[in-house]
This record gives C-alpha cells, structure tokens and sequence, in this order.
C-alpha cells in the first residue's frame, strides 16, 4: 500500500461542507467519487473538516491505494471530473504513515469581511460585509490576546468529551481597503472557533465590547460569554503546515 496527498481549494457555497452524508453535495462526497472511479474504493482523511458555506486554499487530503499511481496524470484527470468549485492543485506520493490530519503541525485560516457601507454582488460568496465602521487597534489589540495556550471553551461548539484546549501560535487583524481579513494559525481548532473569535472581535471593532474582557471571556469557558458566530462565507482555509519529509 501506498500513501498519497493531494492539495486542493474550493468554494464552499453550494456544499453541506466537507464530510460526506446521504442525499446531499459534499466536498469529501464529489472527491471520493471521483477518486472511486479510477481507483476503485477510497477512504479520505482530511486535514480540516470545513463546515458548510466555509472554503478552502489550502486544503490537504490523504490516502492510501495498493497500485502505483501516475500523481500528475490522476491530478489531471480529477480537475476534468470535479465540480468547477473543486481543484486539486498537487498530487504526490508521500511517506508510508503520513495522515492529512494527524501529521498536520499546524493550520491557518483568514477570515474576510467586507467594512463599508454597501455591499459588493461580487464579494458576497467571499466577504461577511459588516456596514459599521470598525476600531481596528482594539481588534488587534484583542487578537494579540487570544495567542498561547488557552481553553476556548468560550468559542466553540462543545463535542461530548472532547478537549477545547487549543494553542494559537498567531492571530491579527489586517485592513486592506475596504476589506479587513482576521488571520490566525494554531496547532488545531475546534468546531466553530474561528467565526465565534471573528464575531467577538467585530463587537469589539463596533465598540460593543472592549479588548480588555477577552481574558475574562476566556477564563469563562462558557459559550454564553462569546455568543454568536459569523456567517460561514468569509472563512477559508488558508493553509497547513507538515514536517519538511511531507510537504
């Protein structure tokens, strides 16, 4: 058996996000089944399970199949089957134990709003558009707190026996134009965090809450003290790390 990684980016709008389930459109569904039909079954492992509406860059799948496998001809051949959404940007061969989700070091999401006034019908797949103005010094001082290793109990969706520790190696603000994007790498995340830190962080931006109470929201580890989470269309995927031997 040998063990394969693909690269890939989608647009997530018009999938029940990446696990598949019966009787709906799945990014995992449409790739397996492409896959199913050069190599036969295939199970994938994913590096991060994208929610629904959300999108990815730089998504990363792994594999293992029995035959040799021409990398660039089966890349090729999926990007003629897949939805246009879909594109698989690499396919290699990578060492024998390698997991998508468990060999990840770390992953890096953005968050995009779109700040003005009025909407954009070219943006609206992409942005969160927030028509308020926005204290960006407030939300980055807020970003700067959030990095380390904390419980984020406050901004995630509770799994039954699932840890919500998570260590954020980085998060900022970054304002180009009309468009502010959220930024943020951590070794792992739990389900809903980011849109949950995004929505926090933009009641900060409108002066509704203050930097300064983020420790104590995080300190609450209760989800009633961060309420709400934005809209899934300005969450991508942007990017996961792996030792240099899978990368």
């Amino acid at each position: 058996m040998s063990t394969y990684r693909l690269d890939l980016a989608y647009d997530g709008t018009g999938f029940h996000g990446w696990a598949k389930q019966p009787a709906v459109r799945t990014i995992q569904g449409e790739l397996e089944s492409a896959l199913r039909r050069r190599l036969g079954d295939v199970e994938t492992v994913v590096a991060g399970r994208t929610d629904a509406g959300v999108h990815a860059r730089g998504q990363v799948v792994s594999f293992t199949a029995e035959k040799d496998i021409q990398t660039e001809r089966l890349a090729q051949s999926l990007n003629k089957t897949l939805a246009p959404e879909i594109v698989v940007w690499a396919c290699r061969k990578v060492p024998e134990g390698f997991s998508a989700r468990f060999s990840a070091l770390h992953r890096s999401y953005r968050y995009r709003l779109l700040s003005r006034p009025e909407p954009d019908p070219f943006l609206f797949r992409t942005t969160w558009h927030v028509p308020y103005e926005l204290d960006l010094e407030a939300m980055r001082r807020a970003a700067g707190r959030i990095v380390g290793e904390h419980d984020f109990a406050s901004f995630c969706r509770r799994a039954e026996g699932r840890s919500t520790v998570r260590r954020v190696l980085d998060s900022e603000w970054v304002w180009d134009g009309d468009i502010v994007e959220f930024r943020i790498t951590a070794t792992s995340f739990c389900q809903r965090m980011v849109r949950s830190l995004v929505a926090v962080g933009v009641e900060i931006g409108r002066g509704r809450i203050s930097a300064d109470e983020i420790p104590a929201i995080i300190a609450a580890r209760d989800r009633a003290a961060a309420k709400g989470a934005s809209p899934p269309q300005g969450l991508i995927l942007w990017e996961v790390g792996y030792p240099a031997d899978c990368s």
